[in-house]
């Protein structure tokens, strides 16, 4: 494998001062309301003025298996082999458009109550196994609808369009976008009776899972819509987190930058779209095994360092924002796979996350893709894990949620609790899995 970042040799005088500049006085104001909403101050997340820091997983497909009744069994499986494995967050989506008998909103503004009752079911049955929700608005992709499909109505309707970039700048189809969020956002939850927007088992709302833009790789155009549409979703909701859903690619912001990405650009800026003042978090995405596909697994360990690393550095000294792994894992579909090699790539990613979190680092958490449950093949795509049937896997998960809940608590109750010395101590990862 590829060399893991260790940690230093940090004496108890280095630690209390580490701890004291950097989560010593979570009593002043934090970025969004009290009363166990998640919220930000500087660069940390906090639930009730105390750090929160988490490993968590998505599972994109909630909605759409909860929509049916008889299957809702599948949700309530995994949530709870989540919350077995020490798991606090989970990113889904709430958005399925265009025809299909799941969609959730069929035409502009036509809605499935069946559908939106699956959301109802899975906000409901989060809240009970007391895990957080980062809910998506809509797909960057024509899977699920997605902004394909948001161009495709407004073309039906007789409006002219170029391409489907056309949905960050025509009125019409952004018209169509600000009144699904209003729906999600001011949705009355029929099983809690609790307005969305007031329900603090969601954490964040995301604005589009990973924007791109091939008519303007300045991120500029991407920009402007971020702005308008932040803005829009924070007139609504002011208890809220709010993200992009970006991939993390540089753009003409920094230019010196983009020789991090993976040797192209996609019509983001990850600087100049996170320093929109509304939005609370960056994320990033990190798939080295599609971006550099057939290369050996230390050069795509190598990559992912670098990834991370850089937007660490990039959230916590320029936007001045926590930062989320918001997706990664490893597809059986690569080249020499098999199960060692997925726990050691995801026993390293953790690592690293866990030590930038620990020396009072921006990152707040990463969440695997993706977990299923039993028999939901037709949801796979190679990166899936069902936890009951991965036992090595489900321990290196436990092993990060339960590393990543300690430091929350310590840094929590004050460094009288942290250990005297450090020296040269890693997360205690087991070494087969190294």
């Amino acid at each position: 494998m590829a060399t893991y970042i260790k940690c230093s040799s940090l004496s108890w005088s280095v630690v209390f001062v580490l701890y004291i500049s950097l989560f010593g006085n979570y009593a002043c104001e934090a970025r969004g309301k009290g009363g166990g909403f998640v919220g930000t101050k500087g660069i940390n997340f906090v639930i009730n003025g105390s750090p929160f820091m988490f490993n968590g997983f998505n599972a994109y497909w909630m909605m759409d298996v909860a929509s049916d009744p008889s299957d809702r069994y599948k949700v309530t499986q995994v949530l709870q082999d989540a919350v077995n494995a020490g798991l606090s967050v989970c990113r889904t989506w709430a958005f399925f458009d265009g025809p299909g008998d799941r969609a959730l909103q069929i035409s502009p503004g036509v809605y499935d109550e069946r559908v939106f009752q699956g959301l109802d079911f899975v906000v409901a049955e989060a809240r009970k196994y007391g895990l957080r929700l980062i809910l998506s608005f809509v797909n960057n992709y024509k899977d699920f609808g997605g902004r394909p499909q948001y161009v495709e109505w407004a073309k039906s309707s007789g409006v002219k369009i170029g391409s489907d970039d056309d949905f960050y700048i025509n009125s019409i189809v952004k018209g169509y976008y600000k009144n699904h969020v209003e729906r999600v956002v001011t949705r009355i939850n029929t099983i809690t009776k609790t307005a969305y927007r007031d329900d603090n088992t969601i954490m964040a709302w995301e604005l589009i899972n990973e924007p791109r833009c091939q008519v303007d790789y300045s991120g500029q155009m991407v920009n402007a819509w971020v702005q308008e549409m932040a803005t829009f979703v924070k007139s609504m909701d002011e208890h809220h987190l709010l993200e992009i859903g970006m991939e993390g690619f540089y753009g003409a912001t920094m230019p010196e930058r983009k020789q991090i990405n993976p040797g192209y650009e996609v019509g983001t800026d990850f600087i100049s779209n996170n320093l929109v003042k509304e939005i609370d978090f960056t994320t990033i995405h990190a798939y080295p095994d599609q971006w550099f596909f057939g290369q050996t697994d230390d050069s795509q360990m190598e990559f992912m360092q670098r990834w991370m690393s850089s937007h660490y550095e990039d959230s916590r000294t320029v936007l001045k924002k926590p930062l989320v792994i918001a997706e990664f894992g490893k597809s059986c579909k690569d080249p020499g796979y098999n199960v060692n090699k997925r726990d050691a790539y995801m026993n390293a990613v953790y690592r690293n996350i866990y030590m930038e979190a620990r020396t009072g680092g921006t990152v707040g958490g990463g969440l695997v893709w993706q977990l299923l449950a039993d028999g939901m093949v037709s949801y796979g795509d190679g990166y899936e894990i069902i936890l009951t049937e991965n036992p090595s896997t489900d321990g290196i998960i436990s092993q990060q949620s339960h590393a990543m809940t300690t430091l929350s608590r310590l840094l929590t109750t004050g460094t009288q609790n942290l250990p005297l010395s450090d020296d040269d101590r890693e997360i205690e990862f087991d070494s087969r899995n190294g």
